[in-house]
């Protein structure tokens, strides 16, 4: 098990590399730094002294991979792909383009309150899904499995700005149970953060359920499910020791991809709640088009996307003793 986890995290940095190289090629070779400073200045003041100086003053001036005219290690540091994109695997995110102010300080700071409303809305979303899908998979072919199918349905096909629009029309506005938007630390916290976890949950319950459902009637289908039956266990000791620990791989399969979406969702949520977090501060990055913000917020959503995966690949090989042994 040891060596699979090794092989796993090796596996980890390959992966963020490459997709830092595909990062930088879309921003630096598709849309040059000629092209970033350009939309900056605006058409009537994109002189090429201006470009030029705006280029210096973002650090954009240098080659790209290699600097022919540094020596030594500097043919390799002194290139904006080092510069720009290499430093960012120990942190360092540089400055943005429009305010030259540091990146690396904005994100620790508003990582908290993005933490605070996704850690919530994945737990109790997998928790809720896993057990309400549970119980309509064991109660399949009646009304009120029927019943849940058309829910999980119509759940589906709402968007999720009009959770977002009713929640803050209904629970703020007229009932006035929480405030429609704001962010505030400490005690005071929780009554600005529930009402988005709420609609957070509640946006992916149809999707996950109908998921979860389809897995489980796969497993209990199975032939060891109905001799755990015949020896007389409890069903609930049925569905919970054979039907859903073996439906965990591909459980633990979504998990991930769960993740990423709901890291994009939360963009919504913290832009119309108005929370200090991190996808409001990326629908602000794209708005001013500010390019190093974007690519700092599309490699730190890379680096926690494959930590997702590393971290479900060493669940695989303990719910699953077969991957071990591969």
């Amino acid at each position: 098990m040891f060596a699979y986890i090794i092989r796993r995290i090796l596996y980890f940095f390959p992966t963020l590399l490459g997709v830092n190289l595909l990062v930088f090629v879309l921003f630096f070779l598709v849309n040059t730094p000629d092209d970033m400073a350009r939309q900056a200045l605006g058409e009537k003041n994109s002189q090429p002294e201006q470009i030029q100086r705006w280029k210096e003053a973002h650090g954009y001036q240098l080659p790209k991979f290699l600097n022919t005219q540094a020596s030594g290690m500097s043919k390799f540091t002194d290139t904006i792909f080092y510069q720009k994109s290499i430093r960012m695997f120990w942190g360092d995110f540089g400055q943005a383009d429009m305010t030259l102010e540091p990146i690396g300080p904005e994100i620790r700071r508003r990582i908290l309150p993005s933490l605070c409303i996704t850690i919530p809305i994945f737990l109790a979303s997998l928790l809720l899904n896993i057990l309400l899908a549970m119980f309509v998979a064991y109660r399949r072919g009646t009304f009120l499995d029927s019943a849940a199918q058309l829910c999980c349905v119509l759940l589906m096909s709402v968007s999720s700005l009009i959770y977002i629009i009713a929640g803050q029309f209904f629970f703020a506005k007229i009932m006035r149970l929480v405030p429609v938007s704001g962010f505030l630390p400490g005690l005071d916290m929780p009554k600005f953060l529930i009402l988005p976890i709420l609609i957070g949950i509640v946006g992916g319950l149809g999707g996950g359920v109908r998921l979860y459902r389809t897995l489980f009637l796969e497993v209990i289908n199975k032939d060891f499910v109905r001799t755990a039956r015949a020896k007389g266990l409890g069903e609930g000791t049925v569905l919970f020791l054979h039907v859903l620990k073996n439906a965990m791989i591909p459980i633990l399969t979504n998990v991930p991809i769960q993740l990423l979406m709901l890291i994009m969702g939360n963009m919504l949520l913290e832009n119309f709640f108005s929370i200090p977090g991190l996808g409001g501060f990326t629908i602000m990055a794209i708005a001013q088009q500010d390019f190093a913000i974007v690519r700092s917020m599309v490699f730190l959503g890379s680096a926690l996307y494959c930590i997702g995966l590393l971290l479900t690949d060493i669940c695989y090989s303990v719910v699953d003793p077969r991957v071990r042994l591969e």
